[in-house]
This record gives structure tokens, C-alpha cells and sequence, in this order.
């Protein structure tokens, strides 16, 4: 399977941040690639929306009210049913302790503000793909697991 194969636009992509204005900039970058798109405004509404929509892919701020995206990240990272979700930090902090401690959170890519359109997209694309090769691994690997307990049953 080439990569450019990979069928990614009905992907659901979460969005959160604390700034309206910063989330509908995000979908309006993203609209036009077809994905599923959810919002959320802060930390504990993210944790809702990725309970209720499971998202293929999350796009983070660092800086939001009732639980920081560090906290976010730590917490689905740390969840064996959700840290395969791709997090995205996107994020106005720059300095170099930031970085670190949003990659020490399990966040797997970041982006700085402003937001350029083209990297984001393209960054999202990439993390999309990942996201679809690690879920048709994962079911191929449960396939074969299936297929061994039948040879050894003598199915």
C-alpha cells in the first residue's frame, strides 16, 4: 500500500482551545480536507469530546482553563484505550521548557503560533496517516491472533 493510498478524509479531527477565534482558524485551515471536525473550549470539555466522538487526531492548546492541554495529554497518554490518539500541540508558548515539557506529556508533534496553514495541514496529514497504519496493524494483528487460536483449536 502506497501511503498516498491511505483514505484519510473521514477522519475526526479534534480541536481545542480556549480562543474561538483560534479554533475556527484551525477548521477553516482543515475544512476543505473533509475531516470530521469537534471543538472543544477547555481541558475537561476535550476529555468529554474525545469519550464521546473518539477522534482519529487532536489539535491542543497548551493554555486552557479547568486543565491544561499538559494535563490533557498526560492523562490520555496514559489511558492504554486512548494514547494511540495523535496530539498535536499548538501553542503560543515557544520557549525551549515548554517544548519539553509538552513532549515529556506524550504529546507526538507541536506547532507554534501563528499557525501556518500549509504546516498544519501538512502535519495533520502526516500524523492522520500514522494514526490509520497503527489501526490496520492493530486489526491485522488481532486477525492473525484469531486465526492461531482456531489452527490450535483445530478449527
Amino acid at each position: 500500500m502506497n501511503r498516498s493510498d491511505i483514505d484519510i478524509s473521514s477522519s475526526r479531527v479534534l480541536i481545542a482551545d480556549d480562543i474561538q477565534q483560534n479554533r475556527e482558524l484551525l477548521e477553516a485551515y482543515l475544512v476543505d480536507e473533509g475531516y470530521e471536525i469537534f471543538m472543544a473550549s477547555d481541558g475537561q470539555q476535550t476529555m468529554q469530546m474525545v469519550e464521546q466522538h473518539n477522534p482519529d487526531l487532536i489539535l491542543l492548546d497548551i493554555m486552557m482553563p479547568r486543565m491544561s492541554g499538559y494535563e490533557v495529554c498526560s492523562q490520555l497518554k496514559a489511558d492504554a484505550a486512548r494514547r494511540g490518539i495523535p496530539v498535536l500541540m499548538v501553542t503560543a508558548l515557544n520557549e525551549i521548557g515548554d517544548i519539553e515539557k509538552a513532549v515529556e506529556a506524550g504529546c507526538d508533534d507541536f506547532l507554534t503560533k501563528p499557525v501556518n496553514r500549509l504546516e498544519l495541514r501538512t502535519r495533520v496529514r502526516s500524523l492522520l496517516r500514522v494514526r490509520h497504519l497503527a489501526n490496520e496493524r492493530d486489526r491485522l494483528l488481532a486477525y492473525l491472533e484469531e486465526m492461531e487460536h482456531r489452527v490450535l483449536r483445530g478449527e
